[in-house]
């Protein structure tokens, strides 16, 4: 008597036996790619820091290097010109800051503005909420019978079907916001630093104009060549650009300081 094994069996697509199946051999698949190098780790897009810090600290640079650049042109005394850095640092960092900070927990609460209309629409409407989730699994490429179970599996979890709803609508996940204090103390540490670059041989007794736009210069690129590795751009054309668009403010501010210098009082 001939017993047949479970295992040659054929699977019936849908069954139980063939959805484990599958499951073993998606995760074998993944245990292999993983022995190969596959990862899924992605660095934090979305934490908000990276933003308001590299804004923060360009700006610092271009507008603290563009004040000096502006009273040494025109010149301005030592103390004249350290007294403008200093003023332009403080008021520039908590200027960034505050805004930054305000900005982003404006942001954030329109968010959950409409997370909550969104909620409100659950709670009146669930059959339409659920057909709109069909609809929406359908438009990644999921057959009319698959979507529908696949949106009637999420919407036995409200909470689940609402951040689906959410992500898909609003394009962005509510649960991961930025966070408002992080990015207003980076924008504002960021341009404190920025400022302090070109004030530096002023503070340490050396006053020199061309030294001080000299270390703007090298930071600007510096700085830009450390976004492009972040974001995986060239380096070179990475501090390039920042040069350039950076050396317009400060060599304009220039012109404008010794052109008003020139003129007698």
């Amino acid at each position: 008597m001939n017993v047949e094994h479970p295992a040659s069996r054929p699977l019936t697509p849908g069954s139980a036996d063939a959805v484990d199946h599958r499951m073993h051999r998606d995760t074998a698949v993944q245990e292999a790619a993983l022995r190969s190098g596959w990862s899924h780790r992605h660095r934090d897009v979305s934490g908000g820091w990276l933003r308001p810090t590299v804004f923060g600290a360009v700006d610092g640079l271009v507008t603290n290097a563009s004040l000096i650049a502006g009273v040494g042109g025109g010149g301005g005394t030592t103390h004249a010109i350290v007294l403008t850095g200093l003023a332009g640092l403080v008021a520039g960092a908590f200027s960034m800051g505050t805004g930054e900070y305000i900005s982003v927990t404006n942001q954030n609460e329109l968010v959950h503005a409409e997370v909550a209309v969104e909620r409100r629409m659950h709670e009146q409407f669930p059959e339409a909420e659920r057909a709109e989730l069909a609809e929406t699994f359908r438009g990644y490429g999921a057959d009319p019978q698959v979507a529908a179970q696949m949106a009637e599996a999420v919407s036995r979890d409200p909470v689940m079907a609402l951040r689906l709803h959410t992500r898909d609508e609003l394009g962005l996940d509510p649960d991961d916001l930025p966070s408002a204090l992080l990015a207003g103390l980076a924008s504002l540490s960021a341009f404190s630093v920025g400022a302090l670059l070109p004030l530096l041989p002023y503070l340490v007794g050396f006053p020199n104009l061309v030294a001080a736009l000299a270390i703007a210069a090298v930071a600007l690129v510096v700085g830009g060549m450390v976004v492009g590795r972040l974001t995986g751009r060239p380096l070179l054309r990475a501090g390039v650009r920042q040069l350039l668009l950076g050396g317009v403010a400060v060599a304009v501010t220039f012109v404008v300081g010794h052109l008003i210098g020139a003129v007698p009082s």
